[in-house]
């Protein structure tokens, strides 16, 4: 069952009936503010997938903190907006986003690298066939994998059978053991 009229109340109205928990409060302020407050998340998050899960941390963070807002120190919007701002720099600093752009930043760069320049990858020529062998063998399957046969890691994960999250933490650490060899 979809609604198809959005509901509007006048921010008093909202918020009397956020404090009294009324279901019709939570379905206005999606309907009044969501859009706002993604185009406020998705500036900060750039990626909308990631936007799209704050957007949702920030009400379920809005619904659950409501008794700490005061009208008195400011409009309800402004309050949503820092609640929104917050769990969006608090996403973009936290471990697993600093390591999903990290991997997502290697293999981009590397692509827009070779572009620019327009060189043939040819590894033999590099010696890091022989640099990768002396690698660990869960290391050098996923490099294998997703640097020689061109497998995404989505696909690595699935051909090794390790959950996706390994396959990343593995290949970074490959990645940094070869860097020492050319440091």
């Amino acid at each position: 069952m979809s609604r198809k009229t959005k509901i509007s109340l006048t921010e008093e109205e909202l918020v009397h009936a956020l404090r009294h928990r009324e279901k019709m409060a939570a379905e206005a302020l999606y309907d009044m503010y969501s859009a706002s407050l993604y185009g406020v998340i998705v500036r900060i998050v750039i990626d909308t997938a990631v936007a799209e899960d704050v957007l949702q941390e920030s009400f379920v963070k809005i619904w659950q903190s409501f008794a700490s807002y005061s009208s008195e120190k400011g409009r309800l919007f402004t309050w949503m907006v820092n609640i929104a701002r917050n769990l969006s720099i608090d996403k973009i600093r936290s471990k697993d986003f600093k390591n999903q752009t990290k991997n997502q930043e290697l293999e981009n760069n590397v692509t827009f690298i070779d572009e620019q320049r327009n060189t043939v990858y040819k590894p033999e020529l590099l010696g890091i066939r022989d640099l990768v062998q002396k690698l660990k063998p869960e290391q050098k399957s996923i490099l294998d994998l997703v640097y020689f046969k061109g497998y995404t890691h989505v696909e690595a994960a699935d051909e090794l059978g390790v959950p996706l999250g390994t396959i990343k933490t593995r290949l970074r650490m490959a990645i940094q053991q070869l860097r020492k060899s050319f440091n």
